[in-house]
């Protein structure tokens, strides 16, 4: 915390922490939307399984930090009503959202770190049942995921007759 903090006065360096916001409130929502298709891509994971997901609350929590400066210095708040679509109550509310996202994830990051906590969690959730899972088989080469298909189909439909192709495009190869 600055020694400006409680004065009228408005510094340039104040100023940076309001564009900065906005930059790292633009980059959360950036990265998040990165990592959702990465993690997709990896083969649905979780979010909280990516190998990088405390990255994502370093960023909650400078976003959080910042927030919280700026919001402490009253001499800022009008330009806060400037740059910051809703003003001070927007900014008050975004930050209390990322303040809950980021102590409810901290605890998930925490509990993924401690083997016991993690054995304690499958023992209140049981296992799974991955039979009736529907995400099963997320992540197939369309190649595994066209055989998986195509079984089904056949157990479902035992008369119909299907044709297998190769990568050319023949047939029976």
């Amino acid at each position: 915390m600055s020694q400006n903090e409680n004065t009228d006065i408005v510094t340039k360096d104040d100023l940076w922490y309001i564009d900065n916001y906005i930059m790292l409130r633009d980059y959360y929502d950036r990265t998040i939307s990165r990592i959702a298709a990465r993690c997709i891509r990896m083969g649905n994971i979780a979010l909280e399984e990516y190998p990088f997901y405390p990255y994502i609350l370093d960023v909650l929590e400078e976003i959080c930090e910042t927030g919280e400066y700026i919001l402490s210095k009253r001499a800022l708040h009008p330009y806060i009503e400037k740059k910051i679509a809703g003003g001070v109550k927007a900014l008050e509310k975004n930050l209390d959202i990322y303040q809950r996202e980021l102590e409810s994830n901290a605890s998930v990051e925490l509990i993924k770190q401690d083997p016991q906590e993690v054995n304690k969690m499958k023992e209140v959730l049981g296992e799974i049942d991955k039979s009736v899972d529907p995400t099963v088989g997320a992540g197939m080469n369309i190649d595994d995921l066209m055989t998986k298909l195509l079984e089904e189909n056949k157990q479902e439909n035992p008369d119909v007759v299907y044709e297998k192709f190769d990568e050319t495009g023949d047939e029976n190869a």
